[in-house]
Protein backbone atom coordinates (compact mmCIF):
# COMPACT_ATOMS: atom_id res chain seq x y z
CA UNK A 1 0.00 0.00 0.00
CA UNK A 2 1.49 3.32 -1.07
CA UNK A 3 1.57 6.22 1.36
CA UNK A 4 2.21 8.81 -1.33
CA UNK A 5 -0.08 11.76 -0.78
CA UNK A 6 -1.67 10.23 2.32
CA UNK A 7 -2.11 12.51 5.34
CA UNK A 8 -0.50 11.14 8.49
CA UNK A 9 -1.01 12.73 11.90
CA UNK A 10 1.74 12.10 14.46
CA UNK A 11 1.10 13.13 18.06
CA UNK A 12 4.49 13.64 19.69
CA UNK A 13 6.31 14.16 16.41
CA UNK A 14 8.82 16.74 17.63
CA UNK A 15 11.65 14.62 19.05
CA UNK A 16 12.95 11.09 19.56
CA UNK A 17 10.71 8.35 18.18
CA UNK A 18 8.08 10.83 17.02
CA UNK A 19 10.56 12.90 15.01
CA UNK A 20 12.08 9.77 13.44
CA UNK A 21 8.58 8.58 12.57
CA UNK A 22 7.77 11.88 10.88
CA UNK A 23 10.97 11.55 8.85
CA UNK A 24 10.12 7.96 7.91
CA UNK A 25 6.65 8.92 6.65
CA UNK A 26 8.04 11.87 4.70
CA UNK A 27 10.46 9.45 3.02
CA UNK A 28 7.35 7.55 1.85
CA UNK A 29 6.04 10.82 0.33
CA UNK A 30 3.22 11.12 2.84
CA UNK A 31 1.86 14.47 4.01
CA UNK A 32 2.72 14.79 7.68
CA UNK A 33 0.95 16.68 10.46
CA UNK A 34 2.64 16.87 13.86
CA UNK A 35 1.19 17.84 17.23
CA UNK A 36 2.90 18.66 20.50
CA UNK A 37 2.38 20.62 23.72
CA UNK A 38 5.48 22.75 23.09
CA UNK A 39 5.29 25.50 20.50
CA UNK A 40 9.09 25.88 20.54
CA UNK A 41 9.56 22.15 19.90
CA UNK A 42 7.07 22.33 17.05
CA UNK A 43 9.00 25.19 15.48
CA UNK A 44 12.31 23.35 15.85
CA UNK A 45 10.82 20.17 14.39
CA UNK A 46 9.46 21.93 11.32
CA UNK A 47 12.90 23.40 10.65
CA UNK A 48 14.67 20.09 11.30
CA UNK A 49 12.45 18.13 8.93
CA UNK A 50 13.38 20.43 6.03
CA UNK A 51 10.08 19.72 4.33
CA UNK A 52 6.59 21.10 4.49
CA UNK A 53 4.76 19.70 7.47
CA UNK A 54 1.72 21.01 9.26
CA UNK A 55 2.25 21.65 12.96
CA UNK A 56 -0.27 22.42 15.68
CA UNK A 57 0.02 22.83 19.42
CA UNK A 58 -2.12 20.62 21.66
CA UNK A 59 -2.22 19.01 25.08
CA UNK A 60 -3.61 15.55 24.44
CA UNK A 61 -4.46 15.08 28.11
CA UNK A 62 -7.53 17.26 27.51
CA UNK A 63 -10.29 16.03 25.20
CA UNK A 64 -11.45 19.53 24.23
CA UNK A 65 -7.91 20.49 23.22
CA UNK A 66 -7.55 17.36 21.08
CA UNK A 67 -10.97 17.95 19.48
CA UNK A 68 -9.91 21.48 18.52
CA UNK A 69 -6.67 20.09 17.08
CA UNK A 70 -8.46 17.66 14.76
CA UNK A 71 -10.92 20.37 13.79
CA UNK A 72 -7.94 22.30 12.41
CA UNK A 73 -6.40 19.22 10.77
CA UNK A 74 -9.54 17.97 9.01
CA UNK A 75 -9.77 14.67 7.15
CA UNK A 76 -6.68 12.46 7.18
CA UNK A 77 -5.62 8.85 6.61
CA UNK A 78 -3.37 7.51 9.37
CA UNK A 79 -2.95 8.32 13.06
CA UNK A 80 0.21 7.62 15.07
CA UNK A 81 0.56 8.44 18.77
CA UNK A 82 4.10 8.31 20.15
CA UNK A 83 3.67 10.82 22.98
CA UNK A 84 3.16 9.93 26.62
CA UNK A 85 4.94 10.30 29.94
CA UNK A 86 5.39 7.49 32.45
CA UNK A 87 6.39 7.18 36.09
CA UNK A 88 8.94 4.92 37.75
CA UNK A 89 9.24 4.09 41.43
CA UNK A 90 8.58 1.48 44.06
CA UNK A 91 4.85 0.79 44.29
CA UNK A 92 4.88 1.45 48.04
CA UNK A 93 6.58 4.82 47.68
CA UNK A 94 5.57 6.34 44.32
CA UNK A 95 3.16 9.24 45.02
CA UNK A 96 -0.36 8.57 43.79
CA UNK A 97 -0.38 11.99 42.12
CA UNK A 98 2.54 10.92 39.89
CA UNK A 99 0.76 7.69 39.02
CA UNK A 100 -2.41 9.58 38.06
CA UNK A 101 -0.40 12.05 35.97
CA UNK A 102 1.25 9.18 34.11
CA UNK A 103 -2.14 7.62 33.33
CA UNK A 104 -3.49 11.03 32.25
CA UNK A 105 -0.63 11.31 29.80
CA UNK A 106 0.18 7.92 28.32
CA UNK A 107 -3.20 6.19 28.64
CA UNK A 108 -5.84 8.93 28.66
CA UNK A 109 -3.88 11.03 26.19
CA UNK A 110 -4.01 8.20 23.64
CA UNK A 111 -7.66 7.48 24.50
CA UNK A 112 -8.64 11.12 23.98
CA UNK A 113 -6.71 11.29 20.72
CA UNK A 114 -8.46 8.29 19.19
CA UNK A 115 -11.87 9.46 20.39
CA UNK A 116 -11.44 12.89 18.80
CA UNK A 117 -9.86 11.57 15.58
CA UNK A 118 -12.61 9.13 14.57
CA UNK A 119 -14.83 11.58 12.64
CA UNK A 120 -11.89 12.56 10.42
CA UNK A 121 -10.72 9.05 9.46
CA UNK A 122 -11.96 6.81 6.64
CA UNK A 123 -12.52 3.08 6.18
CA UNK A 124 -8.98 2.56 4.87
CA UNK A 125 -7.39 4.41 7.79
CA UNK A 126 -5.13 3.03 10.52
CA UNK A 127 -4.47 3.98 14.12
CA UNK A 128 -1.20 3.04 15.81
CA UNK A 129 -0.74 3.57 19.54
CA UNK A 130 2.36 3.09 21.68
CA UNK A 131 2.90 0.93 24.76
CA UNK A 132 6.27 -0.50 25.84
CA UNK A 133 8.04 -3.71 26.77
CA UNK A 134 7.34 -3.14 30.47
CA UNK A 135 3.75 -4.11 29.75
CA UNK A 136 5.01 -7.65 29.18
CA UNK A 137 8.21 -7.77 31.22
CA UNK A 138 8.46 -5.10 33.92
CA UNK A 139 11.54 -4.70 36.09
CA UNK A 140 11.31 -3.60 39.70
CA UNK A 141 9.83 -0.11 40.21
CA UNK A 142 7.88 -0.26 36.94
CA UNK A 143 4.44 -1.36 38.18
CA UNK A 144 2.83 1.88 36.98
CA UNK A 145 4.27 1.60 33.47
CA UNK A 146 3.37 -2.08 33.37
CA UNK A 147 -0.24 -1.18 34.14
CA UNK A 148 -0.39 1.71 31.65
CA UNK A 149 1.19 -0.24 28.80
CA UNK A 150 -1.11 -3.19 29.43
CA UNK A 151 -4.11 -0.85 29.45
CA UNK A 152 -3.08 0.67 26.10
CA UNK A 153 -2.80 -2.80 24.57
CA UNK A 154 -6.18 -3.81 25.98
CA UNK A 155 -7.74 -0.64 24.60
CA UNK A 156 -6.31 -1.45 21.18
CA UNK A 157 -7.88 -4.91 21.15
CA UNK A 158 -11.29 -3.45 21.94
CA UNK A 159 -10.93 -0.65 19.39
CA UNK A 160 -9.95 -3.16 16.70
CA UNK A 161 -13.50 -4.53 16.89
CA UNK A 162 -15.35 -1.30 17.69
CA UNK A 163 -13.76 0.76 14.89
CA UNK A 164 -13.47 -1.87 12.14
CA UNK A 165 -12.67 -1.66 9.26
CA UNK A 166 -10.28 1.01 10.55
CA UNK A 167 -7.15 -0.90 11.57
CA UNK A 168 -5.79 -0.45 15.10
CA UNK A 169 -2.39 -1.65 16.34
CA UNK A 170 0.22 -0.96 19.01
CA UNK A 171 3.99 -0.58 18.80
CA UNK A 172 5.79 -1.76 21.94
CA UNK A 173 9.39 -0.50 22.06
CA UNK A 174 12.16 -1.54 24.37
CA UNK A 175 14.90 0.85 25.53
CA UNK A 176 15.52 3.54 22.90
CA UNK A 177 18.30 6.14 22.75
CA UNK A 178 16.14 9.27 22.79
CA UNK A 179 16.27 12.75 24.39
CA UNK A 180 14.32 11.22 27.28
CA UNK A 181 17.73 10.25 28.70
CA UNK A 182 19.40 13.60 27.98
CA UNK A 183 19.00 14.59 31.62
CA UNK A 184 21.47 11.88 32.64
CA UNK A 185 25.18 12.63 32.60
CA UNK A 186 27.18 10.75 30.00
CA UNK A 187 28.76 8.13 32.25
CA UNK A 188 25.58 6.73 33.88
CA UNK A 189 23.70 6.98 30.57
CA UNK A 190 26.40 5.01 28.75
CA UNK A 191 26.52 2.53 31.62
CA UNK A 192 22.76 1.99 31.44
CA UNK A 193 22.79 1.54 27.67
CA UNK A 194 25.74 -0.86 27.76
CA UNK A 195 24.17 -2.89 30.58
CA UNK A 196 20.88 -3.28 28.71
CA UNK A 197 22.60 -3.94 25.37
CA UNK A 198 24.60 -6.73 26.96
CA UNK A 199 21.38 -8.52 27.91
CA UNK A 200 19.74 -8.26 24.47
CA UNK A 201 20.11 -10.82 21.69
CA UNK A 202 20.77 -7.98 19.20
CA UNK A 203 23.62 -6.66 21.37
CA UNK A 204 22.57 -2.99 21.25
CA UNK A 205 19.76 -0.69 22.25
CA UNK A 206 17.39 0.81 19.72
CA UNK A 207 17.74 4.01 17.79
CA UNK A 208 14.55 6.00 17.06
CA UNK A 209 14.69 4.96 13.40
CA UNK A 210 14.41 1.29 14.43
CA UNK A 211 11.02 2.04 15.97
CA UNK A 212 9.87 4.53 13.34
CA UNK A 213 9.95 1.97 10.54
CA UNK A 214 7.39 -0.12 12.44
CA UNK A 215 4.80 2.67 12.42
CA UNK A 216 5.28 2.97 8.66
CA UNK A 217 4.85 -0.78 8.22
CA UNK A 218 1.58 -0.74 10.16
CA UNK A 219 0.21 2.11 8.06
CA UNK A 220 1.15 0.35 4.82
CA UNK A 221 0.08 -3.22 5.60
CA UNK A 222 -3.67 -3.33 5.10
CA UNK A 223 -4.01 -6.81 6.62
CA UNK A 224 -2.49 -6.09 10.02
CA UNK A 225 -4.88 -5.14 12.81
CA UNK A 226 -5.32 -6.00 16.47
CA UNK A 227 -1.59 -6.60 16.87
CA UNK A 228 1.08 -5.60 19.33
CA UNK A 229 4.37 -5.32 17.46
CA UNK A 230 7.30 -5.81 19.83
CA UNK A 231 10.39 -3.84 18.80
CA UNK A 232 12.51 -4.64 21.83
CA UNK A 233 15.68 -6.26 20.51
CA UNK A 234 14.59 -9.56 22.05
CA UNK A 235 14.20 -8.13 25.58
CA UNK A 236 11.14 -10.25 26.23
CA UNK A 237 13.35 -13.36 25.86
CA UNK A 238 16.37 -12.17 27.78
Amino acid sequence: MSLQGKRVVIIGGTSGIGMATAQAFLAEHAKVVIGSRSSSKLSDAVQALHQHVEAYELDFRHLDDVANFFGKVGAFDHLVVTAGEGAMGDFRELPIAEVRNAFESKFWGQYHTVRAAIPYLNEASSITLTSGVYGKKPPKAASTLAAINSAVEGLMRGLTLDLAPIRVNVVSPGLVDTPLYAGMTEEPRTGLFNHVAGQLPVGRIAQPSDIASTYVYLAKNGFTTGSVIMVDGGAILS
